[in-house]
């Protein structure tokens, strides 16, 4: 059976959005280009999607773990690190509407820290808040059969990936089929479902937002338990990716050093070109920067000039 929401006008607005986001991403192939940039958003998606489990290791000690450093912390926080470095770096690898590969990476995700990582709870759950029981997940043995439907919805091919990802996180969440990892979990299958269609999800930290705000992440999963359909965290979340696809773009141009914008530049372009053709692929960039990066590109010998400085013509070498 689908799971139940509503397309609002707020949805199609996000996915138009989003959709016109995806596209400036892939105009330049930013992400591809730039592997720094890309370690340090996977590092600020684990970092993020742990915090809001209440781990205490901050990016930086992240970072030492990943480069093989000695950290100083409690013992789970690092495991909890290791195993959320080792299920990310194997992503690819994961198929996103096979049953098995989920419970494989609740296994990875959870080891050491739980007994019977990648098995469902036997056990009744609820989830406490403020001393207040804010949510009663489905009896355990309607787990296993729960689970089954929501992956057969993941294999609907009629279906947006954007509005899949949102419905599954959501779905995921009020079956609680773990006794732990339930929150990780929903927040990197929802990545694995978007970087089947869009790889640069693989590397954006949507988690950050999250974790700056968590009361809003708490309050789109209640509101859509009182109301029976998973409408307004859709909403939420589609706000979420819109927000961190506008500041992916930002970081990343701002990021990319001279090599990396003449390489881009270089891998759509066959024919000759003028420093203002270069431009109007960088908009942001200054002329005397414009300049310098070409200067630069010839002397490595990336590109060959021809002409005089007003028409200064370059091509591939």
């Amino acid at each position: 059976m689908k799971p139940p929401y509503q397309i609002t006008s707020q949805i199609l607005n996000l996915i138009s959005s989003i959709s016109q986001k995806i596209g400036e991403v892939n105009a330049t192939y930013l992400i591809k280009n730039n592997p720094t940039l890309r370690k340090q958003n996977q590092i600020k998606t684990i970092h993020s999607s742990l915090n809001i489990e209440g781990n205490t290791l901050s990016e930086d000690q992240i970072t030492a773990i990943l480069e093989n450093k000695k950290v100083l912390g409690p013992q789970k926080d690092i495991t909890e690190v290791l195993n959320a470095l080792k299920i990310y770096q194997d992503l690819n690898q994961l198929k996103f509407n096979s049953e098995r590969d989920y419970l494989k990476a609740h296994q990875t995700l959870m080891s050491g820290l739980i007994e019977n990582p990648g098995k469902y709870r036997t056990t009744g759950v609820g989830i406490m808040k403020c001393s207040k029981v804010e949510h009663i997940a489905p009896p355990s043995e309607n787990v296993p059969y729960l689970m089954k439907d929501l992956f057969s919805y993941l294999k609907d091919n009629s279906e947006l990936s954007l509005i899949k990802s949102c419905v599954f996180h959501y779905e995921m969440e009020f079956i609680h089929p773990f006794l732990d990892g339930n929150g990780r979990m929903g927040r990197l299958w929802q990545t694995l479902i978007l970087t089947n269609e869009f790889p640069i999800f693989e590397f954006l930290p949507f988690e950050t937002l999250i974790a700056k705000n968590q009361i809003k992440y708490y309050q789109a999963l209640s509101r859509s338990d009182k109301e029976g359909h998973s409408t307004k965290f859709i909403e939420y979340m589609l706000g979420i990716i819109d927000e961190s696809l506008s500041e992916l773009l930002g970081n990343s141009i701002q990021k990319l050093t001279d090599n990396d914008r003449i390489l881009i530049f270089l891998e759509n372009t066959k024919d000759e070109f003028s420093r203002k053709d270069y431009m109007k692929k960088f908009s942001e960039i200054s002329s005397a920067t414009a300049s310098r990066d070409l200067k630069n590109a010839v002397e490595k010998g990336l590109i060959e000039k021809s002409g005089d400085k007003k028409t200064s013509l370059y091509k591939k070498t």
